[in-house]
């Protein structure tokens, strides 16, 4: 409709030269500003159905959306870039840099919890983050931690280059009450207990006592916590309890509220010379915790990530 008007108060100009005339003084500007919707309607073509064809994923309201990446292939990528065993710290100090990169760049995120080479992010209960769009939350994230994954991996792995960029997967869970949410965080923290004396268990043998991978495998074969406990500590003299709650519990991720101070130089009215003040001001950060979610302890002292408005 505007191409039209246009071509007929000005016949002069062509279709093709129409972009080159409406840089001439005499263009009437005041067309576009009265009728600026009708480049919407231009920019519709015959090919839209197509949108038609894409699958309504949008993610039950009143519901926490849980994002859980993994690493993908991972054993082979923690061997050919010599990950210490049964643990790197370097890579889990990476993995928690990447963690908190997607929660301060992306919208809605009130806790995450990672462990070995997985994360799991909660989005608001009342998102609407895109539009609550399963397809959105989960690529955003995921995206957001591999490149951060690549970007700060000098900065953790000085002396190991990165030989091929690593690959994520990612799922989107709803959880449609507290409760649900808090199981599903204590099962993770669980797991990471669960995987970690095992593996601290098996490398001991390994390493300290000689064993063979597929030996190790048998020696511990349908044990229990305790036996494994029991190995480590008489065998290796290692109190399991003493290791790294980074290790044993994993890394949680909240927002915090922190005090930060910086130095300003302020010059007072009728001085010439400034002086140097320190401004207070609390701001909101994300910090890592190694602690017990499955007690009730955690959520009690930060009711606000569970609270009715988030």
């Amino acid at each position: 409709m505007l191409c039209r008007k246009l071509l007929k108060k000005f016949p002069k100009a062509t279709h093709i030269g129409l972009s080159n005339y409406i840089g001439g003084s005499g263009f009437p500007w005041n067309i576009l500003q009265v009728h600026p919707v009708n480049y919407r309607t231009m920019a519709k073509s015959k090919f839209e159905y197509v949108r038609s064809f894409e699958a309504d994923d949008t993610c039950l309201p009143n519901c926490w959306v849980v994002v859980r990446l993994d690493g993908r292939n991972f054993h082979k990528f923690a061997d050919q870039h010599n990950f210490t065993k049964p643990n790197d710290e370097r890579a889990l100090r990476l993995m928690n840099k990447c963690a908190a990169t997607v929660m301060e760049e992306l919208g809605d995120i009130v806790i995450a919890y990672g462990q070995s080479d997985e994360y799991s992010f909660v989005f608001k209960k009342k998102s609407n983050w895109f539009k609550r769009r399963a397809s959105k939350f989960m690529t955003h994230v995921v995206s957001q931690f591999s490149s951060s994954f690549v970007f700060y991996w000098s900065e953790h792995f000085k002396d190991q280059t990165l030989l091929y960029p690593p690959g994520f997967d990612g799922r989107v869970i709803l959880y449609p009450n507290n409760q649900n949410l808090r199981d599903y965080l204590s099962w993770r923290q669980a797991d990471c207990h669960i995987n970690n004396l095992y593996n601290t268990t098996f490398w001991a043998l390994v390493q300290q006592g000689g064993l063979s991978n597929s030996l190790s495998e048998e020696r511990l074969k349908g044990t229990v916590a305790g036996d494994k406990n029991e190995i480590l500590f008489s065998e290796f003299n290692i109190n399991y309890n003493k290791e790294p709650e980074i290790y044993r519990k994993g890394t949680v991720l909240t927002w915090c509220k922190v005090e930060e101070n910086s130095n300003k130089r302020i010059t007072p009215l009728g001085e010439q010379e400034g002086k140097d003040v320190v401004i207070k001001r609390t701001r909101s950060r994300v910090l890592p915790f190694h602690v017990d979610i499955i007690a009730n302890q955690f959520w009690e002292e930060r009711p606000e990530i569970l609270a009715d408005d988030s």
